[in-house]
């Protein structure tokens, strides 16, 4: 089996901590699997340097000075493996074999870094390639980064373009938890998690796999994440499923838009549960919500409108600081899902722009860390799509 394993910064962060990576390294090679390995900068080596920067710099020799973080740590690790009888090299932008290349925009060349990759893995039956994470190289030469959790991203796309059969990200926790274990009580871990969760929890605040990095992920290629202190590559932690894909589509039924209106009714615990309890013993899905200082609206599928109006109906009736319910159908809503979308500054406005040229009225915009979805008159539903998908 081909594996690329990852080990991140807590899991180099000592000498000790470096010989249970090179032991689980050594293992797995001398059970007959291809191992290429990422190494992240030793603990907070990274941070510290950047600290340590309290002078004018330009950004080619900012790239240096931090890329000295990683290019200690495969050194490190590259010694470590040597001193198990494991015949390893160390790769950084400047080697002949370096894979990760940049073109004269800071992107990825794709053709190119995939051809070395390629070059890389052809000889990983008989050597152990130690990558620098978080560097590339520009077309010119000179040392570049792939942004915050670019290590991950140079595990999952050396995954995919070297065609392994598994990327391993080795971290300091137990894979994906169920929640912060520094906080709640009973976190246990995920044994799987579909890469489309992840990315969500990943853009808002869960430290686990670099959202960036699981763009390269495809779903020929399986992602695991273990603990360090596990010391085996090859099983445990959680396992990623599937890939996330970029997409734009038209929900197919119409929708009714219910929304509710009260006084400073955000300001009143309890009230959004209440409504969507009431919806929910009734067994109506919704679709979705978007709430105001003095309304909440729910979005659900026409054919059950009537049917959900008298049932918030009578919650506005029992509840002091609710007015009325009124609803508007049919809605469409176009649905854009993409890995990007949250790093793109203005892109709300790119999406918009179209629709509001072409006299679409909007009824609301409703957006998540990885998607955007659009409600429109249903008439305009079609057009709207089309516009997106120009986009997109």
């Amino acid at each position: 089996m081909r594996v690329v394993a990852k080990f991140g910064g807590t899991s180099l962060g000592s000498g000790d901590r470096i010989n249970r990576a090179a032991d689980s390294i050594a293992d797995a090679v001398e059970d007959g699997h291809e191992i290429a390995v990422v190494a992240s900068a030793m603990g907070s080596t990274t941070d510290d340097l950047l600290e340590d920067i309290t002078f004018e710099t330009d950004e080619a020799d900012r790239a240096q000075i931090v890329s000295m973080g990683e290019r200690t740590s495969v050194r490190m690790l590259k010694a470590a493996l040597s001193a198990r009888g494991i015949d390893a090299t160390f790769l950084e932008p400047g080697n002949e074999q370096w894979p990760v290349v940049t073109d004269e925009y800071g992107e990825v060349d794709v053709e190119e870094t995939q051809r070395r990759a390629l070059e890389v893995a052809e000889e990983m039956d008989e050597v152990v390639p130690v990558i620098t994470g978080f560097l590339a190289e520009g077309p010119d030469g000179s040392i570049t980064t792939l942004g915050r959790g670019g290590s991950d991203t140079t595990a999952v796309m050396m995954g995919k373009y070297m065609e392994a059969d598994e990327v391993v990200i080795v971290t300091d926790v137990e894979g994906v938890m169920t929640g912060d274990p520094r906080v709640v009580e009973g976190a246990r871990n995920v044994g799987e998690i579909s890469v489309d969760e992840l990315r969500n929890l990943s853009f808002r605040g869960a430290e686990v796999v670099a959202p960036s990095a699981l763009s390269y992920k495809d779903a020929d290629l399986d992602v695991r994440v273990v603990h360090y202190q596990h010391g085996d590559l090859l099983s445990g932690g959680t396992s990623i499923e599937g890939e996330f894909k970029n997409l734009v589509d038209l929900r197919e039924r119409p929708l009714a838009c219910l929304t509710v209106a009260g006084r400073a009714i955000r300001n009143q615990s309890g009230v959004f549960y209440h409504l969507s309890e009431a919806l929910a013993e009734s067994d109506i899905n919704v679709d979705a919500v978007a709430s105001g200082m003095d309304t909440v609206t729910f979005y659900i599928d026409e054919e059950e409108a009537e049917r959900a109006e008298n049932i918030l109906h009578r919650e506005v009736i029992a509840r002091d600081e609710l007015s009325s319910v009124t609803v508007d159908s049919p809605i469409a809503v176009v649905r854009i899902t993409g890995g990007e979308i949250p790093n793109q500054p203005g892109i709300i406005s790119e999406i918009v722009s179209p629709l509001a040229e072409e006299r679409i009225h909007l009824q609301d915009v409703v957006t998540s860390a990885t998607s955007v979805a659009l409600f429109v008159d249903w008439e305009d539903g079609e057009r709207a799509l089309e516009l997106t998908q120009e986009l997109f």
